[in-house]
């Protein structure tokens, strides 16, 4: 789980340094590419199928899913990428919101309230956050950004039925990443409506190996969390993988000289915090061996 956040700090830092020459488009178009290539290779390789009765269930994820990716990578482009990625992983807390919702909607009289009050601190922590976005206009990508959250929530919605359905990690992926290709082709496609807007830019030698190393780095770190919730203790894999914004914060700091204010400190801490109380009320009845089926990842790029 450490390898794998790491590999999407990695990939969250490509995506930065990649929006100075590429659209949003290209980048969640070459994105997909990449991870079907490498897919495909693993696929071949251990001899599984990409046959799936559940067509209908993939496209709806990928959907929702590239939405949230699309997103992101704009925010990325927008605002320090340590901020981007905290935003982002607010994605659980989103979830755990959905759940008491339909919970109440349903009438249930049993109310996890340590659950409602880390849902309530981690709005308090957003303030803080967002408050130099705010300050520097930056409002757009940090509403977006946070929205991507939001989508990334109801995509694992999607993904814990497809795991239910019996539906390997490998087959989520993969369609998921055919759907990253599909949506920038269309997105890169608008210079034929407009020739005036350049979407589409030939890649040189650097921004190629830039745009491989975006493409693997997310793969491979898709990979990883895979392996780390089949074997791992559910809890301390979960918790683990916050450590993506200490590592996005390390990047921020040393490619882009990024320094925040003691309140983003404090609101990146509160969002941490309640993120760790969230993903303990959510697996802790979560068995070793069934994480996959059982959990909701939190990193979007599952």
């Amino acid at each position: 789980m450490l390898a794998a956040a790491f590999l999407f700090s990695v990939m969250g830092a490509c995506v930065k340094l990649a929006s100075a020459w590429f659209t949003v488009a290209e980048i969640v178009m070459y994105r997909g590419l990449v991870g079907i290539v490498m897919l495909a290779v693993l696929v071949v390789h251990q001899g599984g199928s990409l046959r799936t009765v559940h067509m209908k269930d993939h496209l709806w994820r990928g959907l929702v899913g590239v939405v949230s990716l699309w997103m992101w990578f704009y925010g990325i482009s927008k605002l320090p990428l340590a901020t981007a990625v905290t935003l982002n992983y607010m994605s659980p807390i989103w979830m755990a919101a959905f759940l008491f919702c339909a919970g109440w909607w349903h009438a249930k009289d049993h109310v996890e309230w340590p659950l409602v009050v880390a849902i309530l601190c981690s709005f308090i922590g957003v303030t803080l956050v967002l408050q130099p976005a705010f300050e520097a206009k930056q409002w757009l990508g940090a509403i977006t950004t946070l929205c991507s959250g939001l989508f990334s929530a109801a995509a694992y919605l999607q993904v814990r039925k497809l795991s239910l359905l019996g539906e390997p990690e490998y087959r989520v992926v993969f369609y998921f990443a055919i759907m990253n290709l599909l949506a920038g082709l269309a997105g890169s496609a608008t210079t034929v409506f407009d020739p005036a807007v350049v979407t589409f830019h030939l890649p040189d030698l650097e921004g190629a190996g830039l745009l491989l190393l975006l493409g693997a780095s997310a793969t491979l770190a898709q990979l990883a969390m895979t392996r780390a919730y089949a074997v791992g203790k559910t809890l301390v894999v979960a918790n683990l993988q916050y450590t993506g914004i200490i590592f996005s914060s390390i990047w921020s700091m040393l490619l882009w000289g990024d320094r925040f204010d003691w309140h983003v400190w404090l609101g990146m801490a509160v969002i941490l915090g309640s993120g760790l109380a969230v993903t303990y009320y959510n697996t802790r009845n979560t068995e070793r061996g069934k994480a996959v089926d059982k959990t909701d990842p939190i990193a979007s790029e599952t």
